[in-house]
């Protein structure tokens, strides 16, 4: 006896009264041990506007929101455990859920967004309780600031990617330590000693007594003294 899978029909919207009618009437008149398995909103058949084919439930908000949080925690031990290209991985994979998570919750236009101008759909939404939209907004922040983290740690840098996360993340928390401090960090590596000054003075403001800030602001205060040395001796 042949197997069926579940059939699934997200809409009948495209479908005309006549075929959706014959479809049904198909569906019943086939032998109960032979018909698909299909998963109807409505078992009577009558189409009332909404969707008349129930949707699998893997993808409900409460899952993904489920499998970003598990993707960040798997990162967090992965940098804890110093493996960082793996730690990386997973990070992203939470973002891609929250990205996915959009998508389930009806925005039409995911495919072209970056993950970060994703929450402001997030936060419009009424599926989602306000404990999983908090858990969201604080899961991508973590990530874009872990991911910046992780690369930090790498034997070559890439300062500019650094700098790309650490301002995502100031973007949404303007007071953010880690992302003042890395951001700092960033343009000091990159040769622009004035802006990584003022994200290291920022940083020096949340915390007064980091030593690595207070070493980096120092450095940056050599640079720009050595390069206003260097372009008043050019200028004479």
């Amino acid at each position: 006896m042949p197997f069926y899978g579940p059939v699934q029909l997200s809409s009948c919207n495209s479908l005309s009264p006549g075929i959706s009618s014959m479809l049904l009437r198909l569906y019943w008149e086939t032998p109960q041990t032979l018909r698909p398995n299909i998963q109807m909103c409505h078992p009577g058949g009558r189409h009332h506007g909404g969707s008349m084919w129930k949707q699998p439930s893997h993808n409900e908000p409460a899952d993904v929101v489920r499998r970003a949080l598990d993707f960040k925690c798997q990162g967090t031990q992965c940098y804890k455990d110093k493996k960082y290209r793996e730690a990386i991985g997973k990070y992203h994979r939470a973002l891609l859920e929250i990205k996915g998570l959009c998508r389930v919750l009806g925005d039409p236009d995911t495919s072209s967004k970056s993950p970060s101008s994703l929450l402001p759909t997030i936060s419009k939404s009424t599926t989602l309780t306000d404990e999983q939209k908090g858990a969201m907004e604080n899961a991508e922040l973590e990530c874009y600031n872990s991911l910046a983290a992780c690369l930090l740690q790498m034997e070559l840098v890439n300062y500019e990617r650094v700098k790309e996360y650490c301002l995502k993340v100031l973007h949404k928390e303007g007071k953010n330590f880690k992302a003042l401090y890395r951001s700092g960090v960033a343009y000091y590596h990159l040769g622009d000693f004035q802006k990584a000054l003022h994200y290291l003075k920022e940083s020096h403001k949340q915390e007064p007594s980091d030593t690595n800030v207070i070493r980096y602001i120092q450095l940056t205060e050599m640079k720009i003294r050595r390069n206003a040395q260097r372009e008043k001796k050019e200028a004479t």
